[in-house]
């Protein structure tokens, strides 16, 4: 069966489309097939992969907002494994378009239409808790909450995890947290160390094992339109990617 994993955290800059694009690629790697929609109004889960969002004419605010086919939205990346269905600013829009009496279960209700069957489904969120994430939180199976080892990592871990509970609670009854992922780890700096072992303590088993580096490879990767994956195989962010994704088929 299908697993949908939306990748949340209303704090920006903490690694979501990097690990949306990331982990699609070492799920590749591993021969699984992956659709990544962009749910984010910057669009750079798509440019992330090589496209532009700026040159594509139907995107998931069509399949969302309209009678559009959502199977018409995918385009195919380059990795012969990974789907996307991509985003732009218009995006942004949504509220406006909406007249849906539930609009919470908008992206719920068009993923219902697809009709490839996919591995994996992983919906890269925007840095905010407004709709669309929502929208993708209520989708979801599972959500993965990256956390940046900085200084204000578990002041925006504590917002995200009260969403969390409010769509549990109200929404979406089977979604699950499928862990913590702590991104750009530098073990050099101390408070790295120090913001890391702290997240470890309060989430324990809901923490991967796996941490994230500091890796200009991962920038590259974004830079050229590729998974750090097919990148650079072998850098040490493509080889971290690679350990979260053999963790979560493992049984996280």
């Amino acid at each position: 069966m299908t697993r949908i994993i939306a990748i949340s955290n209303q704090k920006g800059g903490v690694g979501k489309t990097t690990t949306a694009i990331s982990l699609a690629g070492a799920f590749a790697k591993l021969n699984k097939s992956v659709l990544i929609i962009d749910m984010d109004p910057q669009g750079n889960a798509g440019r992330g992969l090589g496209l532009d969002p700026t040159a594509v004419r139907k995107t998931i605010l069509d399949a969302l907002t309209t009678d559009f086919d959502i199977n018409k939205t995918i385009r195919k990346s380059e990795n012969k494994n990974i789907d996307v269905i991509m985003a732009n600013l218009k995006l942004a829009t949504i509220e406006a378009k909406t007249h849906d009496q539930e609009p919470l279960y908008l992206l719920k209700n068009a993923i219902a239409s697809l009709t490839k069957e996919y591995d994996f489904i992983i919906i890269d969120c925007p840095p905010s808790l407004g709709l669309l994430s929502l929208n993708a939180l209520c989708a979801a199976d599972q959500v993965l909450v990256p956390v940046q080892c900085e200084f204000y990592a578990l002041e925006a871990v504590a917002q995200i995890l009260s969403t969390i509970s409010r769509v549990q609670k109200n929404y979406n009854h089977n979604l699950e947290i499928l862990g913590f992922l702590l991104t750009m780890y530098d073990a050099r700096l101390k408070l790295a160390t120090d913001i890391t072992t702290e997240v470890r303590s309060l989430f324990k088993e809901k923490t991967f094992v796996t941490e994230i580096p500091r890796n200009n490879s991962i920038a590259e990767a974004a830079y050229y339109g590729k998974p750090v994956t097919d990148f650079r195989p072998t850098a040490t962010g493509s080889v971290a990617y690679l350990s979260l994704a053999r963790e979560i088929l493992n049984g996280k």
